[in-house]
């Protein structure tokens, strides 16, 4: 019986243990805030999201271009700065290229994933990041429950979530850009003086913003602003004093704007080049113009012809009705002279500089008519302020019902949690379509098919491919092991990395055996041939297949081929 005491001395020693982490566990949870918990469990959620479905997301039309990009920085610095081949492709000199050297050197380090499938994974997870952003900005401003509201609202937003995997260059800016706002905001918040943890970390995102996208510039006037604000906040006294406040401010966040420059230059090796290089980048940017045309209310416009309604028309149909009205009440309460009490001169300052970040880029482009195409794509990185403004909108919201009627409140706040689980339960059915969302206002994708910028990245590629091959599996019998030319309405790339072996690229349309097409611009209706496949979402029709082969074979027949 002695020989079984230290073996049960130990299992009882183990339970006690247990009991105990599990004790101590249960207090922590107990003390977090439930919102925060929530937020917390949310992006656990995405993360293993975004593994178990990176592959379902085609190779966008840019990615290849992204791609080389990023191989040839990293070549320029292996090269000891020799190989200079980046400064002369395409017009990739208006870009930094952070995210493509990132990419190119982890698929390096993890070779055994193909290398676009690890572009979508670090897309999507920066695209998490993104979320995280939001939240910690608005939890910033208005508290827990804001930061809730922003970070679910925008990962239920199809413009940002159906692009969190393939829009390589747009997605880590916007992320790169909400986080340079929040550092922003916390360094601000303790002018003239701001914390140093504050400024390296406005630093290090600003670079990051610049080094994927000149329009990181924007901080720059953003900082300008929130120094300028805060000064009537000081107590009355000379000009002097006013001036020397905004002078020590510059001065404090000058070493960011240096970790910004130096994190510019190394993923943005054109700008440095010249000292006014990002400078003419910018210029440049707001003169780009190319024949890329793309959809309006059923108008094809080119991108030098664009209405100056278009950015707006298309935040108002993209967004989701929620976001609208969330970011609708932050804005009309920064107008309410008297508004809540709850609400402090502080957190009224902040939401204002906010609605600022995210409508002035926007006045900017209705004003003087830069790049805009394909939808909300170029615009990508307001949306994360809008889901700001839509969380610090609701709190507001909340926090009056609750001083009027705490029935009201507790209506309100289920309306919103039913908004919410809504617009996720669109996301799932538009899987892993979701970037083609549209709110009611145009009738949904149904009612926005054929009129607006829908499938333009032809994410169809992978169930298209599917499709096909499943159809001419079933043509054995009669054709053993044939090879099929494929017409594409769209890139290359894409489709060799669906297709098997029995199905070959053709750049002579006219010769195609079969032809992939999405409904965007028409593009299915460039060729004839019988329909054997649609690929379609709510209603609408985003994708279809044609066999041209009744077409094709009297061609053959007569030596033609």
């Amino acid at each position: 019986m002695e020989d079984h005491l230290p073996g049960a001395f130990l299992r009882s020693h183990a339970e006690t243990r247990g009991f105990a982490l599990f004790a101590r566990l249960r207090a922590r949870l107990s003390a977090c805030d439930p919102y925060d918990l929530a937020v917390a469990l949310l992006l656990v959620a995405l993360v293993v999201l975004v593994f178990a479905t990176y592959g379902d997301y085609a190779i966008s039309n840019d990615e290849p271009v992204q791609q080389r990009y990023g191989e040839l920085i990293v070549a320029y610095y292996r090269s000891g700065f020799a190989d200079q081949s980046l400064f002369h492709y395409k017009n990739l000199y208006l870009y930094g290229g952070l995210f493509d050297i990132l990419a190119v050197l982890v698929e390096r380090q993890v070779s055994f994933i193909a290398a676009y499938d690890v572009r979508h994974i670090l897309c999507g997870l920066i695209g998490i990041t993104g979320i995280g952003g939001a939240y910690v900005t608005a939890r910033l401003v208005a508290g827990p429950r804001a930061g809730a509201i922003a970070a679910f609202a925008l990962a239920a937003c199809g413009p940002w979530y159906g692009s969190m995997f393939n829009h390589t260059k747009d997605i880590p800016f916007a992320t790169a850009m909400i986080g340079a706002t929040y550092f922003l905001l916390r360094a601000a918040r303790n002018l003239p003086r701001p914390r140093w943890g504050a400024i390296v970390g406005f630093g290090l995102l600003f670079g990051a913003a610049l080094g994927i996208r000149v329009l990181g510039l924007l901080m720059i006037g953003y900082a300008g602003l929130a120094m300028l604000v805060r000064i009537p906040h000081l107590r009355t006294g000379p000009v002097r004093d006013h001036l020397s406040f905004f002078a020590q401010s510059v001065i404090a966040f000058l070493p960011a704007f240096l970790i910004g420059y130096v994190i510019m230059i190394a993923a943005w090796p054109w700008s440095a080049l010249a000292p006014l290089n990002p400078i003419r980048g910018l210029i440049d940017f707001g003169q780009f113009n190319m024949e890329i045309h793309t959809l309006l209310a059923g108008q094809v416009y080119t991108m030098g012809n664009l209405p100056r309604w278009y950015v707006p028309a298309y935040l108002l149909i993209k967004l989701p009705l929620l976001m609208l009205a969330g970011a609708g009440i932050a804005f009309a309460l920064i107008l309410w002279p008297s508004g809540p009490a709850s609400r402090t001169a502080e957190q009224r300052l902040e939401t204002a500089l906010l609605v600022f970040i995210a409508v002035f880029p926007v006045i900017c482009e209705v004003v003087d008519r830069g790049p805009a195409d394909t939808g909300l794509r170029q615009f990508l990185f307001v949306v994360p302020v809008f889901a700001v403004l839509t969380g610090i909108g609701f709190d507001w919201l909340l926090n009056m019902l609750a001083a009027w009627r705490r029935l009201a409140a507790a209506g309100a706040g289920a309306a919103i949690l039913a908004g919410l689980i809504w617009d996720a339960s669109v996301l799932v059915r538009l899987h892993p379509y979701q970037y083609l969302f549209f709110n009611p206002l145009v009738g949904g994708l149904q009612g926005a098919e054929r009129h607006y910028d829908t499938d333009y990245w032809v994410n169809i590629m992978p169930e298209a491919v599917d499709a096909l091959e499943a159809y001419i599996a079933k043509l054995d019998a009669a054709e053993p092991g044939r090879r099929y030319k494929v017409a594409v309405c769209g890139e290359r790339l894409p489709f060799e990395k669906e297709a098997g072996p029995r199905l070959e690229w053709t750049k002579d349309w006219q010769k195609a055996d079969f032809f992939i097409a999405p409904t965007h611009m028409n593009c299915d209706r460039a060729l004839d041939g019988k329909v054997i496949a649609t690929i379609t979402r709510m209603g609408a029709q985003i994708g279809v297949v044609k066999d041209r082969r009744a077409l094709v074979r009297p061609a053959i027949a007569n030596g033609h081929r």
